[in-house]
């Protein structure tokens, strides 16, 4: 009871309210928050402390920046949901035209940082099999069954996210690049994937405890070649899997594309299924079929993308009393 009213108390000041339904909407720092509402910093740092307190908000530290989000479990994201049906229809909308304000500024400098890479990533992406196939092929494995839990490691500009979250109750996505969190921020706003969040984290270091956080499905798409230890990411991944979930890799196969190396940071020329399967022997799961996605005949220098499949161990049956 005193939980609650604790909530009730934090929801009921006219801006906090204001505060928690734009954060039902999207994540944003506290001097966007500052554009929007117009209030100064302190009130606007203590509004959001009395609502996080209240567990109606969560906070991220992403380097010198600092998200907030509205709650999305728990009673704070049953609550908010609540307010959010009671609340006035009018009464949000001044701060949603400003928000779209906010919006509009933050794809401005996405597209600038997408535009001076672009052509690395074009370039790689003419190397391999088309990236239709290889979206369609992932969907199609991991739609198999309902996702509850969705984790993309390594989200970069979270196309993975835009192709799945529409699949899941909740998605989250994780990447070491601020820069490419950014625009996977403003794919997520773009395209209103509600459920769907992101992350500054290392894929080493998740930032789940593997009990109360857990993912029955994860994905790692195009990232391992990057790591110095990718068998570490897998069992990473493999900590923060609930019992029965699954894992997808997609990767390149082994080959011997040099530049990729000088020129792209990638640290591995591609991955043999053995060393995989090595892999998800390290981190306890069960190795499954791979999927093979060959570049197109015009290609001159080929690529080819394989997916390789892990389930985890499932909970053990309790078996019932005589």
């Amino acid at each position: 009871m005193d939980r609650l009213v604790a909530m009730l108390r934090a929801a009921g000041d006219p801006t906090r309210l204001r505060l928690l339904l734009l954060l039902r909407q999207a994540e944003l720092t506290v001097s966007e928050l500052i554009e929007i509402v117009g209030q100064s910093q302190p009130r606007v740092s203590r509004h959001l402390k009395l609502l996080g307190e209240a567990g109606l908000l969560e906070r991220f530290k992403e380097g010198s920046w600092v998200f907030y989000r509205a709650a999305d479990r728990g009673k704070g994201a049953e609550l908010g949901t609540a307010l959010a049906a009671l609340a006035d229809p009018n009464l949000g909308q001044a701060d949603t035209a400003r928000l779209a304000h906010v919006r509009q500024a933050r794809a401005a400098a996405a597209a600038a940082y997408f535009k001076a890479n672009a052509p690395e990533w074009e370039r790689i992406r003419a190397l391999h099999a088309p990236e239709k196939d290889v979206e369609a092929a992932i969907v199609r494995r991991m739609t198999v069954r309902p996702i509850q839990n969705l984790l993309d490691a390594g989200t970069g500009t979270g196309r993975m996210l835009e192709l799945l979250a529409p699949h899941a109750r909740r998605a989250v996505g994780v990447d070491v690049s601020p820069e490419m969190l950014s625009i996977a921020r403003d794919r997520l706003l773009r395209e209103n994937l509600k459920n769907a969040q992101v992350r500054l984290a290392d894929t080493y270091r998740l930032p789940f405890d593997g009990e109360t956080d857990m993912f029955d499905a994860i994905l790692f798409h195009q990232v391992l070649h990057y790591l110095d230890d990718p068998g570490a990411a897998v069992s990473e991944a493999a900590r923060v899997m609930a019992p029965g979930g699954r894992l997808l890799i997609a990767d390149f196969a082994p080959h011997e594309l040099e530049f990729l190396r000088d020129d792209y940071a990638h640290r591995r020329l591609g991955f043999s299924d053995r060393e995989v399967e090595s892999w998800f022997a390290a981190a306890g799961l069960k190795a499954g079929e791979s999927e093979t996605i060959a570049p197109p005949a015009s290609a001159t220098e080929k690529l080819t993308v394989k997916l390789w499949f892990a389930t985890a161990k499932s909970a053990p049956r309790i078996k019932e009393a005589a």
